[in-house]
């Protein structure tokens, strides 16, 4: 087990941060004023994000655990957050010990909990790098000190690429996805899940609004747009599908009657 650092570890509490504007959705206790002012005025204009967070994890274990089914033991999460079980290495983990694992996140929040996510089982590995999800070469350099990059991966960025801009000159998701899928060897796994306006467009776009003036930058996508990251990868049944639909369990299902999730989900292979 082992966690490393490549940031300061000052937390900022003069600006909210998505990771604890997630767990205070989520019902955490890590999140400052700021984040819980900024959640609370999110849910205010968009009653389904509580349920989109609680739909969101869901679909983490789902997606995990049938990607660790399917013989994959290497997982690189990226965009963390704050701990919360069980966390993708104990699925992971619970299917096969022996699976290593990568935790990745840009919050020094995060990083404080580091010990909580190395907590895994004795033949595996647990790992946590303190990086950002734009820093592709240093990000993977790191990872790779625990995960075998040769070998299949199974990559998670779940609930992360509507806070990147695709404008070229910025964040550029889809080149960042593409350089991440492209260092990844055959057999590897993209899980992915993203906010979008089709299902809830006037909430969303309240929501968004909301997080702009936040300070933090929120990029809902449609269906066309989210499919693209999946370019040039195989979908798994049954495709990309709003988030509560991806192979659900009874408690999905029963969830469903909660309402709607504007968020879609999609787990893919690399051939």
């Amino acid at each position: 087990m082992s966690a490393s650092e490549s940031a300061p570890t000052r937390v900022d509490t003069s600006r909210p941060h998505p990771a604890r504007v997630y767990d205070w959705w989520l019902g955490g206790k890590d999140n400052y004023p700021v984040d819980e002012e900024l959640a609370r005025r999110i849910l205010a204009v968009d009653p389904t994000v509580v349920r989109g967070a609680r739909a969101n994890r869901r679909f983490m274990h789902r997606a995990v655990r049938t990607v660790a089914e399917a013989g994959v033991r290497q997982f690189l999460d990226i965009g963390t957050g704050i701990p919360t079980e069980p966390n993708l290495h104990q699925v992971a983990q619970g299917v096969a010990p022996e699976s290593r694992v990568v935790y990745a996140d840009n919050d020094p929040i995060v990083l404080r909990h580091a010990e909580a996510l190395l907590h895994g089982s004795p033949q595996g590995t647990t790992a946590y790098v303190h990086a950002d999800v734009r820093d592709v070469d240093a990000l993977l350099t790191r990872a790779g000190e625990t995960l075998d990059l040769t070998a299949p991966v199974a990559l998670s960025l779940v609930a992360l690429t509507h806070y990147l801009d695709d404008d070229l000159a910025g964040d550029d998701v889809y080149g960042l996805l593409e350089r991440y899928v492209a260092a990844l060897a055959p057999g590897s796994h993209l899980i992915l899940s993203q906010v979008t306006p089709d299902l809830s467009p006037k909430a969303v776009e309240q929501a968004a609004e909301t997080f702009r003036r936040g300070g933090q930058p929120f990029h809902p996508r449609p269906l066309a747009a989210f499919l693209r990251f999946f370019d040039g990868l195989e979908l798994l049944g049954p495709g990309v599908i709003p988030v509560h639909g991806w192979r659900p369990e009874p408690q999905d299902v029963a969830a469903q009657a909660e309402g709607i999730v504007p968020v879609y989900a999609g787990v893919a292979r690399k051939p």
